[in-house]
């Protein structure tokens, strides 16, 4: 089959069917994932992030492709999770832009798309590594350029396109020495070959509607603003607090020749409730909101356009259902907390401070540092940036400070100020300790950059280590690691590997104090007891006496202890 064009129907089958093809294969993606350990989540970030791109493009409906990539584009970034979700989202950015006044793609389009994403991806990653996605998508659409001057047929761009994405994905292991050690091709340029791969099977007429539709996407991005905003927050209160008890969620179609200006619509809807998230694009206005009388709120939006995709819960009703149930969050319903007051407070204050954080312990240790929200996430669990977006949206201040605590969360925090109207900070800590430390050094009656230059030398200062498992056979830096050992990890690197957890915990910190150290801080994880934690302890206290202590409860999942030594 061949086809000299790709109208709007082709390109939406196109995004469905990757995402279809991606979806089947997300678990052999993620076990690409070079560490054994239980957070190989690139298969998962990468699939909630096509998804929610590939939503967007269905409820667009449109019969310009320009239109249904820039739908595809903003579904993508608003989706996206991980470092691997970003990037897949900055591709179809680049791709949008190319195409975005093209009614329909030629094969010289397509190619100079593909092209154009590369462009905008490498510019997104400030030091960009080859023997990833980035090299895989680059080699892909080097070829494709030279395939259209050979071709009008889409098929055979998109053929050619395929074909060295997968011989650039089998390179990888030469060009990334972790990768050629654990045997195995990176996860994210895996990823995308699956998506390349559902491009041609549309575009060769393999793939069907009906089919696709009704399979593409089993794992799904969220898609209410507000079904995370409640859960968690809620067991701690009375539903006699709610004073705005109605969460109400819904889509204004702007008229073409209406006058829209999204701070001023924001400002106005603001008399209505709280909670509020307005995000908008050129034709589509996306609102939550939390209103005692839902119906004004509602009515006063008409005045821009028809409404669609409405929903209103009654909140004390949820609240009463959560209490009794104790709602416990997943992967897919990341619970954004606020720290109490923080909601209530009418007056702007200078500085927000929004962490990540996995564990009721750590949680709570952050909201004592002052953090004013937290947003459950770490390993596993990326949230993605209309997470962050909405968590920094709640706050009443002049800037926001954003700790991610995870290196797979940082370029996801990075996209946020692309979406909201108050300045943010994203600080680079890669994990909880560093995010502590930072938090220690912030001064809230200190400008921006004193603030910034304190909280990011605070991070030299701190070393960060992790006990956790090997969820499968592996031969990590020389090291043969059988699925069930316990893995002691210093700053990304595996230190130790052995089949107990506390002589492997007792191995990681004596590696962690060869080097002069002060203070060190356990924090320990929810599957850890009471016995485990006194012996640790113990062990400190015999052969470091010199050496102050701390031990905290972090509830943390999957990580036995996470070590901080400064």
């Amino acid at each position: 089959m061949t086809h000299q064009q790709i109208d709007a129907t082709l390109f939406s089958l196109m995004i469905w069917a990757g995402a279809q093809q991606l979806n089947k294969h997300v678990e052999q993606v993620n076990a690409l994932n070079v560490f054994p350990v239980p957070d190989g989540d690139t298969g998962t970030n990468m699939n909630l992030s096509f998804s929610s791109g590939a939503k967007e493009v269905k409820r667009k409906k449109s019969e310009h492709v320009g239109q249904l990539a820039e739908a595809l584009s903003k579904g993508l970034l608003m989706g996206a999770r991980g470092n691997s979700g970003v990037i897949l989202s900055q591709l179809f950015r680049g791709f949008a832009k190319s195409v975005e006044n093209k009614v329909t793609l030629t094969a010289r389009d397509l190619a100079q798309a593909f092209h154009k994403g590369v462009e905008t991806a490498y510019k997104a990653v400030i030091k960009p590594v080859e023997g990833t996605i980035l090299t895989v998508a680059r080699e892909a659409a080097e070829k494709g350029l030279v395939r259209m001057a050979q071709t009008n047929d889409v098929v055979a761009v998109m053929e050619t396109v395929l074909k060295e994405a997968r011989l650039s994905l089998s390179r990888t292991p030469k060009l990334l020495p972790v990768l050629a050690q654990t045997g195995v091709v990176d996860a994210g340029g895996q990823g995308l070959v699956f998506i390349y791969e559902g491009f041609l099977s549309a575009l060769k007429g393999t793939v069907k509607w009906q089919e696709t539709e009704s399979e593409a996407i089993i794992v799904e991005p969220t898609e209410s603003l507000g079904a995370l905003a409640h859960q968690s927050a809620q067991a701690q209160i009375d539903a006699s607090e709610i004073e705005h008890g109605y969460c109400t969620e819904f889509m204004i179609m702007l008229e073409k020749d209406a006058s829209f200006d999204e701070t001023a619509f924001r400002r106005e809807m603001a008399q209505f409730g709280d909670s509020l998230l307005v995000v908008s694009d050129d034709d589509l206005v996306k609102v939550h909101i939390h209103a005692e009388r839902p119906g004004d709120a509602l009515n006063f939006a008409m005045q821009y356009g028809g409404l669609t995709r409405i929903k209103i819960e009654n909140m004390r009703e949820q609240h009463a259902s959560i209490v009794e149930k104790k709602v416990s969050a997943s992967p897919t319903e990341l619970p954004v907390e606020k720290a109490a007051g923080a909601e209530d407070a009418e007056e702007s204050k200078p500085y927000g401070l929004v962490a990540v954080a996995a564990g009721d312990g750590i949680a709570e240790i952050f909201r004592s540092l002052g953090v004013d929200v937290i947003i459950e996430g770490g390993q596993t669990m990326n949230p993605s940036t209309e997470d962050i977006a909405r968590a920094v949206e709640r706050l009443n201040v002049e800037h926001v400070i954003i700790l991610p605590n995870n290196k797979n969360i940082i370029l996801t925090a990075e996209q946020v100020e692309h979406i909201v109207d108050t300045p943010v900070t994203v600080l680079p800590t890669k994990t909880v300790p560093q995010g502590l430390a930072a938090l220690l050094a912030f001064q809230p009656e200190a400008d921006l950059e004193e603030n910034r230059r304190r909280m990011t030398e605070s991070l030299t200062r701190v070393r960060s280590g992790e006990v956790t498992y090997a969820v499968r056979d592996s031969n990590v830096q020389d090291l043969e690691i059988k699925e069930g050992d316990f893995l002691g990890i210093c700053e990304g690197k595996i230190e130790t590997v052995g089949r107990s957890l506390l002589a492997t915990s007792r191995d990681l910190l004596q590696k962690m104090l060869s080097e002069p150290a002060d203070v060190v801080t356990i924090l320990y994880g929810k599957d850890v007891t009471d016995a485990q934690v006194k012996e640790l302890s113990d062990f400190l206290k015999r052969n470091y006496p010199d050496v102050e202590y701390e031990v905290h409860y972090g509830g943390q999942p999957l990580y036995f202890f996470l070590f901080s030594v400064e």
